[in-house]
């Protein structure tokens, strides 16, 4: 599936994946979903989705919830107790883009560990960072992964190595998998359906977002055991995430788990168009992507007038000196064109 073609002097949108409209052929799922109550758990539509994602991925069960924030906030939550500790990422969402709410609302301790280069947590650090069994110390119970992590996909050699240090300690193991099925299209793009549930067996926890590459207007879905996702429906609850005609949102989510997980390549394919077009510019250093985020860092020179050349030329993005880039549905060839023209006479005109 290809995007829409970019209309001349429409705005090229590149400042997140999250910013994706719903298909005409979404909507039309969305339409005709047949709806209940998810709070009594008889949202037919609802139903469907856990039950495909969590057969997917190679879960027990799996919950519906508002946004990846919530449904990470739900598992970090049934993990653990106040009092206890779970280790994560410097630059992890669970750490550092999500308001705080593992320790404001679960009275978690956080306890952050700075990345490898390819956004891993080195694996001497996390053993040396989890503490001894003494009332000195929070009660390490969890270790938190995220993938992608800043566009990076976490090598299947990695996960598997951290997965048994932390079974061998006895922590258990979330992943933050906002962008799974970008990691997974990387790691296979001809099944990546069976690249994700590879990834998923080596934690007890998953959260995978529809809102983001996979261009649902809302909505994550937690997958685990039935007993961790009993426990996780009792704290969506509490934190109000209890739903009623939710339907016709998860019906989008659906249909982009049919429809839209294989096209995440030409999100990855255009990327690597952009960083390719913005290569050699003076004063630009251009980090190869991954999969659909490019980071991009401009000298001093350049980068204090760049966002707003570039909104004046029709193209929206994120940063100061380090820009991001996130390519979507929403997004074609001829919009990354036109924002590597942009940037290029912007940079050229300026002079590093």
């Amino acid at each position: 599936m290809t995007s829409e073609p970019t209309r001349a002097g429409a705005v090229v949108d590149l400042r997140s994946d999250t910013v994706t409209r719903p298909t005409a052929a979404m909507r039309e799922a969305m339409m005709a979903a047949e709806l209940g109550d998810d709070v009594f758990g008889d949202d037919p539509t609802v139903n469907a989705l856990q039950d495909a994602l969590a057969e997917a991925l190679g879960f027990e069960a799996a919950l519906f919830m508002a946004s990846g924030t919530q449904s990470n906030l739900c598992g970090l939550m049934s993990h653990c107790q106040r009092g206890d500790e779970y280790i994560v990422g410097q630059m992890a969402h669970t750490y550092r883009w999500e308001g705080g709410g593992a320790a404001v609302l679960g009275s978690i301790q956080p306890q952050p560990l700075n990345h490898a280069p390819d956004g891993s947590l080195p694996l001497a650090d996390i053993e040396a960072n989890i503490k001894p069994d003494d009332a000195h110390f929070a009660r390490t119970r969890l270790l938190t992964l995220e993938n992608t992590i800043g566009g990076k996909v976490l090598p299947m050699d990695y996960l598997a190595d951290a997965s048994a240090l932390a079974k061998r300690r006895g922590l258990a193991r979330h992943l933050d998998g906002a962008r799974l099925f970008n990691a997974a299209v990387a790691i296979d793009a001809n099944d990546p359906y069976a690249a994700a549930r590879r990834i998923c067996s080596h934690f007890d926890s998953v959260s995978v977002c529809f809102s983001k590459g996979l261009g649902a207007p809302v909505g994550s879905v937690l997958c685990g055991s039935r007993a961790f996702i009993a426990q996780a429906h009792r704290w969506r609850k509490m934190v109000g995430g209890g739903l009623r005609q939710s339907g016709v949102l998860a019906a989008a989510a659906h249909h982009a788990l049919t429809h839209h997980v294989r096209r995440l390549a030409d999100d990855h394919a255009l990327a690597r168009r952009l960083a390719e077009g913005l290569a050699g510019l003076p004063g630009v250093t251009v980090e190869a992507p991954q999969t659909n985020i490019v980071f991009v860092d401009v000298a001093p020179t350049l980068g204090a007038g760049l966002l707003d050349h570039l909104k004046q030329r029709g193209v929206l993005a994120t940063g100061l000196y380090r820009l991001r880039f996130v390519t979507h549905l929403d997004v074609d060839a001829e919009g990354v064109d036109r924002a590597i023209a942009a940037i290029r006479e912007h940079c050229l005109r300026t002079g590093a």
